[in-house]
């Protein structure tokens, strides 16, 4: 009863003190971090933990449904843009980042060359959740190139980070099958059934969520569960557990699964939870005093880490692929450590390696350093960079109904905010999409019937129901809030609106400015195609000396609204 006790305050004071991550610009998980160590047995808490079996099991636990609740919010539209480089910064990159952080450490240490390799396999995995919950965190939405590939990057580079780790443990333990051809047959198992299993499973799971009827707060548990039973039973055969789930739950995602909104509303507090407890455990288990002896050296590599090997990962990874130096710049600083390389330096200790608390108590200074450093200048860069893109409107609450007599219909509960509703508006000009209706109005906390007459304004909430299609067109209508000024539809995109379909020539002509870089004839969509090697995005920006033209509106790979700024506007 006490350790339960005990595990309860802790998990509580952790989520009394999130609040202060905005006020004083610290990563909410270094808080974490920071509540765990000062319970430890150096702290005021004064509670000894150096069971790393169970801190091995918990973590590897956290790290599933954490990848799990990723995977989920990952877009499948997002894959055209960032799928490729995504997936070259996940192999590619990271064996580029461990090779140089590894020479990094031989030189610092003085250790022999394997055991270099080693620690910078483990630091070299970004963690999805350190980078997005600061995103999030910040109110930052920035665009979808840049965020689908840190996304995807982020969710899938574990098994590469976890296939060198186990690969260089073998070989300093002088294990005879650590061959070369043994290490490939590792790799291709590791991705392959991790691939296999996690498509699989995710057509399953999708389709069992459609057929089963189940009391509504059921969903989430069966697809939680679901998923630690499928990371478990694919490690167990050899393959990535860790890949597997995260592409589980994009294939539920993908799917028109009931209960979705619910099940993604309980997976983020599963998700947060996942993580305090497994930042909790990990600050319990560090002992404050022994990181002091490692930190100088430590502080180099992160160092190294930072500056040369994730931006050198980076500019090579994605060379192919036409991202902006801009691009380059903020992927290449967003190589956040967070919980994988403290698990993963746990791996050492399982293995009975000499040294390997040596290991452990580097990455934990790496991974402070990265949070401190990187998280708390994150957003900051990302504004800097003009890398911030307009937030799409969202309704305040979305019910999917999920019965058969109700069809594809959901419920919205929409606030009405900012200038445009200061002026009371009849609901006969609202001009709803079509299968969209009014359901009740909310005023003053009072439920009022939607009549014919009726006007709405500011502070109102109406209840809508609409299609699953046309959600987004009705948040856009209705929802939102005023932006802030820099992402104001004039200061963004510009005051004139043109077609995606326009020509260059035709734009020329009317606004009196000549451009050499594309043919005349070809369309603004064409050239933001060309420009970007066939994926834009909106946010992007094309300078053409005289004026700006920014993708307002894409539909794939197609660009359908563009935004012009004259340069006087600058």
């Amino acid at each position: 009863m006490a350790w339960l006790l005990v595990g309860a305050a802790l998990v509580m004071v952790s989520i009394l003190v999130t609040p202060l991550s905005s006020r004083i610009g610290m990563p909410v998980l270094l808080l974490f971090l920071g509540v765990g160590m000062l319970a430890g047995e150096e702290g005021p808490g004064q509670i000894f933990f150096n069971d790393v079996d169970t801190a091995f099991i918990v973590g590897n636990l956290a790290l599933a449904i954490i990848l799990l609740d990723g995977g989920m919010r990952t877009r499948v539209e997002s894959f055209r843009v960032g799928l490729k480089p995504a997936l070259l910064l996940a192999t590619l990159g990271v064996v580029i980042t461990a090779s140089i952080c590894g020479l990094v450490a031989v030189w610092l240490f003085d250790l022999p060359l394997l055991f270099g390799l080693l620690i910078g396999a483990i630091v070299s995995s970004t963690d999805a959740a350190a980078v997005f919950s600061l995103l999030q965190g910040r109110g930052l939405t920035i665009n979808e190139r840049v965020e689908a590939t840190l996304e995807i990057e982020s969710g899938s580079n574990d098994p590469m980070a976890i296939f060198l780790t186990l690969l260089l443990i073998g070989f300093i333990q002088g294990d005879g099958d650590s061959t070369v051809w043994t290490a490939l047959l590792m790799l291709v198992q590791q991705f392959g059934i991790g691939t296999l299993a996690g498509l699989g499973g995710g057509l399953i799971m999708a389709r069992l969520l459609n057929m089963v009827n189940l009391v509504p707060a059921m969903y989430p548990l069966l697809v939680v569960t679901s998923g630690i039973t499928l990371f478990s039973a694919t490690n167990l055969i050899n393959g990535s557990g860790f890949l597997a789930v995260y592409l589980m739950g994009i294939v539920i995602a993908s799917r028109k699964v009931r209960m979705m909104p619910s099940i993604l509303q309980i997976h983020d507090g599963l998700a947060w939870l996942a993580q305090l407890i497994l930042f909790l455990l990990l600050g319990l288990l560090v002992t404050p005093s022994q990181l002091l002896e490692s930190a100088p050296m430590a502080l180099i590599l992160s160092l190294a880490l930072i500056l040369i090997a994730r931006p050198l990962a980076t500019v090579i990874s994605l060379l192919p692929f036409g991202f902006s130096r801009r691009e380059h710049i903020f992927i290449g600083w967003v190589g956040l450590r967070g919980a994988v390389p403290i698990v993963l330096a746990l791996f050492p200790f399982m293995a009975g390696l000499p040294g390997a608390n040596i290991i452990f108590e580097v990455a934990f200074v790496v991974v402070i350093i990265s949070l401190v450093l990187q998280g708390s200048t994150l957003a900051p860069l990302a504004r800097k960079l003009k890398l911030e893109v307009p937030k799409p409107p969202e309704s305040k609450l979305r019910i999917p109904l999920n019965r058969v007599e109700t069809g594809d219909h959901e419920l919205l509960l929409i606030p009405l905010k900012g200038k445009r509703w200061t002026r009371p508006v009849p609901l006969s000009k609202l001009h709803l999409p079509d299968e969209t209706h009014l359901g009740a109005l909310f005023r003053h906390g009072a439920l009022h019937g939607c009549e014919a007459g009726d006007e709405v304004l500011e502070g109102d909430v109406l209840a809508v129901f609409t299609t699953h299609d046309q959600v987004s067109n009705v948040n856009k209508l209705l929802g939102g809030t005023e932006p802030p000024e820099r992402l104001s539809d004039r200061r963004f995109f510009g005051e004139f609106l043109l077609e995606g379909q326009a020509t260059l020539g035709d734009v020329q002509l009317v606004y009196g400015f000549k451009v050499d870089r594309f043919q005349p004839q070809k369309t603004l969509s064409d050239c933001f195609a060309e420009d970007k090697r066939g994926h834009p995005v909106v946010g992007d920006r094309l300078d053409l000396g005289s004026i700006m033209l920014t993708v307002r509106a894409v539909e794939g790979d197609l660009v359908t609204k563009v935004g012009l700024k004259l340069s006087r506007d600058e």
